[in-house]
Parts: structure tokens; C-alpha cells; sequence
């Protein structure tokens, strides 16, 4: 089966690297993280959450990868960027991204973003992660998250 163009992106970006992770179609939306669990039969927690939030100062991107259980704690964040930070609209994360939310993967993005993964998900042998459409997710050891993102591991919550 052919993959839409946005997940065909996420999947050439991975190959580019050099990894082996292939992104695959769902019959049902992922596009939040209990509707992926349940789509894909694991706990909410080892979907990989793609959240974009801007500096409230800088303008510029901020990339969280949490684990689907977990709310990010925005003040400490913030404070751990240096600045507060907002939900920015959805004209921005896919400006910033070049996805649309609901399916904004970890990767692929046409320039860097500063981004912290959650600690939590280092806890799971395998995690899924959304790939450019809330009907594509990949699946990966979350220890390659920090080498795959250039990401730091954080406490979010």
C-alpha cells in the first residue's frame, strides 16, 4: 500500500538516516493518543505525543516528545527554556513542522527545532510515534529518541 505523500516524507526522512523503521497505515485515526493506543493495542503510554509550543518571547519552536499518558507541566518548561512558552495556532505548527497536527511526527521537520523528550517513555521497550498523518505511525526503541531528534531528556510533568 502506497503512503500518503506527508507520511512517505516522515518514512524518506528515516530511511535518509539510515534507520529501519517503517511507517505503516492505520484503518483508524491516531490522532490522539488514546485513540492510537487503542488503534494499535498498546497502553496510551507508549504513544510518542509530538507537541509543539513557542516561545512567548523568541517566536521561536519548542518541541516536547511525551509519552501519551503524560500532561506537560508548561511552567517548568518554560522555565527550563529560559522563557514562558503558549500552544501556538495551527498555521504555526504546520509552518513550523510542515505537518498538520494530529499527525506531527518527531522527525522530519524543514529546519531544526529545539526539542525535550519526556523520561517517561524511556521506560518502554517500544513506543509509536505519529508519521505525518493521524492515519501513519512508525514504531521505535524510545532510546533512539535523543540521537534521532538531537532532543534532551527531561521530567515533564
Amino acid at each position: 500500500m502506497e503512503l500518503p505523500a506527508s507520511a512517505a516524507k516522515v518514512q524518506d526522512h528515516l530511511t535518509s538516516l539510515g534507520l529501519d523503521f517503517a511507517v505503516v497505515t492505520t484503518p483508524t485515526t491516531t490522532r490522539t493518543a488514546k485513540e492510537a493506543a487503542d488503534t494499535l493495542g498498546c497502553t496510551v503510554g507508549q504513544i510518542v505525543k509530538s507537541l509543539l509550543f513557542k516561545g512567548t518571547q523568541s517566536g521561536r519552536p519548542i518541541l516536547v516528545i511525551a509519552s501519551g499518558s503524560n500532561r506537560v507541566n508548561e511552567r517548568a518548561l518554560g522555565a527550563m527554556i529560559g522563557e514562558p512558552i503558549v500552544k501556538p495556532d495551527a498555521d504555526f505548527v504546520r509552518s513550523a513542522t510542515g505537518f498538520a497536527i494530529g499527525g506531527v511526527p518527531p522527525v522530519g521537520f524543514p529546519e531544526p527545532i529545539e526539542t525535550w523528550i519526556d523520561r517517561d517513555l524511556l521506560h518502554y521497550s517500544e513506543v509509536w510515534a505519529a508519521a505525518g498523518s493521524p492515519f501513519a505511525v512508525f514504531k521505535l526503541d524510545p532510546s533512539a529518541l535523543p540521537k534521532l531528534t538531537g532532543g534532551q531528556v527531561v521530567e515533564i510533568v
